[in-house]
């Protein structure tokens, strides 16, 4: 039921971000993560194509996201989540040497926030149970 969950929730965060960044790019770009910060504003000049193809990405790792976490399939799981993980891991590996404008505590929250973004798919990963075997499931 965790992994379960933690799918949802991070289908859920990204089909959020993958909304806003594909319907409203130049307001995703402006004011990305919210609450007064400007992180993706870090990172100029403005590119429409750019910020829509990540909302593209971000709406497509929803959808991968969703897939296990409404039918529950290990292998279908741990495959959605090394997606993730194959997504954050180079996310994080490029903010962790281009920090844009970023300084500060803007800096230090968001490679915080990129860090968890990659230990999250991680942890679910390693605790994705196998499904249980039952006379109508095939071996």
């Amino acid at each position: 039921m965790i992994v379960r969950l933690g799918l949802a929730g991070m289908a859920v965060v990204h089909l959020w971000w993958g909304l806003w960044a594909y319907a409203a790019p130049r307001h995703f770009f402006a004011t990305f993560p919210g609450f007064g910060h400007h992180w993706t504003a870090a990172y100029p000049p403005f590119n429409e194509h750019l910020t829509a193809d990540l909302g593209a990405t971000f709406l497509t790792l929803a959808v991968l996201l969703a897939v296990p976490a409404v039918r529950y399939r290990r292998t279908t799981a741990r495959l959605a989540l090394t997606g993730s993980m194959s997504f954050n891991a180079l996310h994080l590996g490029y903010h962790t040497f281009h920090h844009g404008t970023l300084a500060g505590l803007d800096l230090t929250a968001s490679l915080f926030t990129l860090v968890a973004g990659l230990c999250v798919p991680v942890a679910l990963f390693l605790l994705a149970p196998a499904e249980r075997r039952t006379a109508e499931t095939p071996a």
